[in-house]
C-alpha cells in the first residue's frame, strides 16, 4: 500500500473514535425560593413562621433544649427585612436580657424526588463578631424533619440536617446530622451528633457565602452532602448510619430554619458565652433561601 494510501485512509477512515461525551447531570428544578424584597423593617412573607420564647409548644425540654439563654421574638427589632433584599435576624441584649429571632418554612414537604436528589442553600452573612466580642454567638441555617412538627418530641429521631452553624465568632463554620435516639446512637448523639470538622471562614461575617446542603438518594448508598461557595467539605452516608435510623431520619419531607441563638450548649463546649464582652446588636444577614430538586436520569 502506497504512503499516499495510508496518509488517505489515516485521514479518511482510520482515526481514533472520538471519546463518549461525559454524562450530564440533569437539570435542578427550583421547588421554593425567597429573596427577602422589601422595605427595611417589614416583617416576613406568610412563606415563614416564628417561633416564640424559649420553647416549641409542649416540648419537654426547655430553652430549645440545647440551654440557649435568649427569648425569640417577632419583633421586627430580632427579625425583619433590612430594605436592601436580605432578612436580618439580630440578638438584642436589654437590661441584661437577651432576645433574638429563629422562623421556619412553613412548608415542610421539601424531600427529594424517588430517587433524586433535594438542594437546599442560602447565602448568608454571618454576625460580624470576633472570638473577642462574640462569646456565645450561635447563627444556624438547618432543616428538621417533617414528623417533628407532631407535638414536637421526636427527636433526633425524626431527623436534623445542620447545613450551617458558627460559634463564639470564632470564624469557622460546621456541618451536622442528628438521627436515632438520646442518650446516643447511630448519629453518635453523646458526641454531639454526626458533624464535620471546623472549616475555616476568616470572612464570613463580612462577606455573603453560600451554605448548601444535597440529600441524595440517586448514590448507593444514600448520603448527605455539605457545600461552603460549591466546596464539599462533609458527607454522611446511609451505611454510616444504617437501617432503619437512616429511612426515619430522611425518609419524609423536611422544614427550613434560621436562628442566632445566644449561649447553650455548643458554645460552651468551645469557650462559653456569653460574657460581658459579648456585642448585642450583631445581625445575620440572609440574602436568599432556595430549595432545588433533581430528578433521576
Amino acid at each position: 500500500m502506497s504512503a499516499a494510501v495510508v496518509a488517505v485512509l489515516g485521514v479518511a477512515g482510520c482515526t481514533a473514535p472520538e471519546p463518549d461525551p461525559k454524562p450530564v447531570d440533569p437539570p435542578w428544578t427550583s421547588v421554593w425560593r425567597d429573596d427577602f424584597t422589601g422595605p427595611a423593617g417589614a416583617r416576613l412573607s406568610g412563606q415563614w413562621r416564628h417561633d416564640l420564647g424559649t420553647c416549641y409548644p409542649g416540648c419537654p425540654a426547655p430553652r430549645w433544649g440545647t440551654g440557649e439563654i435568649e427569648t425569640m421574638t417577632d419583633d421586627p427589632a430580632n427579625v425583619s427585612l433590612d430594605g436592601a433584599g436580605h432578612l436580618a435576624i439580630t440578638p438584642r441584649r436589654v437590661d441584661g436580657q437577651w432576645t433574638s429571632g429563629r422562623v421556619e418554612t412553613e412548608r415542610a414537604d421539601f424531600q427529594p424526588p424517588a430517587g433524586g436528589v433535594l438542594r437546599v442553600e442560602a447565602a448568608l452573612r454571618l454576625p460580624d463578631v470576633s472570638a473577642a466580642d462574640g462569646a456565645g454567638y450561635w447563627p444556624a441555617f438547618w432543616m428538621l424533619g417533617a414528623p417533628f412538627r407532631d407535638g414536637h418530641t421526636d427527636w433526633p429521631g425524626a431527623g436534623e440536617i445542620d447545613v450551617m452553624e458558627s460559634v463564639n465568632g470564632r470564624g469557622t463554620v460546621v456541618g451536622a446530622m442528628h438521627c436515632g435516639h438520646l442518650p446516643d446512637g447511630p448519629c453518635r448523639e453523646a458526641r454531639g451528633g454526626l458533624g464535620s470538622l471546623e472549616r475555616a471562614c476568616g470572612d464570613c461575617g463580612r462577606a455573603f457565602h453560600v451554605y448548601a446542603v444535597e440529600l441524595d438518594e440517586s448514590t448507593s448508598p444514600a448520603q448527605v452532602r455539605w457545600y461552603l461557595d460549591g466546596a464539599l467539605f462533609h458527607r454522611v452516608t446511609a451505611a454510616e448510619v444504617g437501617e432503619p435510623a437512616w429511612s426515619r431520619a430522611t425518609g419524609h419531607g423536611f422544614f427550613v430554619i434560621l436562628n442566632v441563638a445566644v449561649g447553650g450548649a455548643f458554645p460552651a463546649a468551645l469557650g462559653g458565652g456569653p460574657n460581658a464582652a459579648t456585642a448585642p446588636g450583631r445581625s445575620m444577614l440572609v440574602d436568599y433561601v432556595a430549595v432545588s430538586a433533581r430528578r433521576p436520569t
